[in-house]
């Protein structure tokens, strides 16, 4: 996928010089960009005594891993007048809310290419966070500018939010002052048939599961007179019925829908979109918004669109905000956030602090 971008990035710069008659500067584009790298670990959950007496006392101590990220990337974004490299390197913990702008600070183009390997209280997972953001502005005073649209190819994986798509958005921009403009175009994106439910074909009509009849399906076997439960390796799971609908089941269950989900291919939805973005900055105070609004989105008919799963249309959306104010010289207050939720699938974050300085 990073391969992938790297070659959209290189497209894109070449329509962008095309239209001006230039020819590509490979130096130029990667000017002012950072290559990074860096390791981040911690200790995890502290161990866990888990105590027995089936056959007299005994102890077991469930001990979980120790947290790590190892980030990798490459980047090139101008920063905000309101944000500070506090940080001589960058360490792969940063977290920029701006990067989910359409627009960036500069026109031209802008890039992130970034991949975390990571594991939280024992749980591995990946993120990825790839974009290329171009903004167009040729200073033309009007409101209405020829030249004034914004493009931006994003790959976004959140392992955390179990949430992967591909976007690509192309929009013209309206301007509204010196300090808002609109924006509508199109929108479109790839990715899994979210929406889709595995086990609706083993539902039956009072709601209940034919979990069972799913797990023999899958490998398992059921020995009913010698209460054995087996797994599709011969190896004993359960000696009960309690255990195997407590235990065993939703493993069954959540192992079923994950390989049904993997076996689909990947659909792509076209999308009208509007939004807006709002910057202004001074020493003392700052507000930085954006948001975007798909209130509709093209039905192709297939088995897998999202239409099926909703009976029609349905919003899909995304904002950030960045808010700061210096009251004086000793007290300031923040406030930082960004929500998306596509296909009924909601991810967010949010920060806010006051500052005081005593002397």
């Amino acid at each position: 996928m990073v391969k992938r971008l790297i070659i959209l990035l290189l497209l894109v710069s070449n329509i962008v010089v095309a239209q001006k008659g230039e020819i590509i500067d490979v130096k130029k584009l990667l000017k002012y960009s950072t290559f990074y790298a860096a390791v981040n670990g911690g200790t995890s959950l502290s161990d866990v005594d888990i105590f027995s007496v089936d056959n007299g006392l005994s102890t077991q101590t469930i001990s979980t891993p120790y947290d790590y990220n190892f980030t990798i990337g490459l980047r090139k974004i101008a920063r905000f007048g309101y944000e500070n490299k506090a940080q001589t390197f960058y360490d792969g913990t940063e977290s920029n809310y701006s990067d989910a702008a359409t627009v960036g600070k500069v026109k031209g183009v802008e890039y992130l290419f970034e991949v975390d390997y990571k594991r939280q209280e024992g749980r591995d997972y990946m993120d990825q966070h790839h974009f290329i953001r171009f903004s167009s502005d040729d200073g033309c005073p009007d409101e209405l500018c020829i030249n004034f649209f914004a493009l931006k190819i994003e790959y976004l994986e959140d392992g955390f939010a179990d949430i992967k798509y591909f976007e690509a958005s192309e929009r013209y921009r309206h301007r509204k002052g010196r300090n808002l403009s609109w924006n509508v175009g199109l929108t479109h994106r790839l990715a899994e048939p979210y929406g889709y439910n595995a086990l609706d074909e083993w539902m039956l009509d009072n709601g209940s599961l034919h979990y069972t009849y799913l797990a023999l399906q899958e490998g398992y076997t059921v020995d009913v007179a010698n209460s054995e439960y087996k797994d599709p390796n011969g190896n004993v799971v359960a000696t009960s019925p309690e255990v195997w609908e407590a235990v065993v089941i939703p493993t069954v269950l959540s192992d079923y829908t994950e390989k049904k989900r993997n076996e689909l291919a990947k659909v792509i939805q076209h999308s009208v979109v509007v939004g807006f973005d709002y910057y202004k900055y001074s020493k003392k105070t700052w507000l930085h918004a954006w948001g975007s609004l798909m209130p509709w989105h093209y039905n192709d008919g297939s088995e897998f669109s999202y239409h099926n799963y909703v009976d029609g249309q349905w919003y899909d959306y995304s904002g950030g905000l960045i808010y700061g104010i210096k009251v004086n010289k000793q007290l300031g207050y923040f406030i930082e956030g960004k929500y998306n939720k596509y296909w009924n699938r909601e991810w967010y974050d949010f920060k806010f602090g006051i500052n005081y300085r005593i002397f």
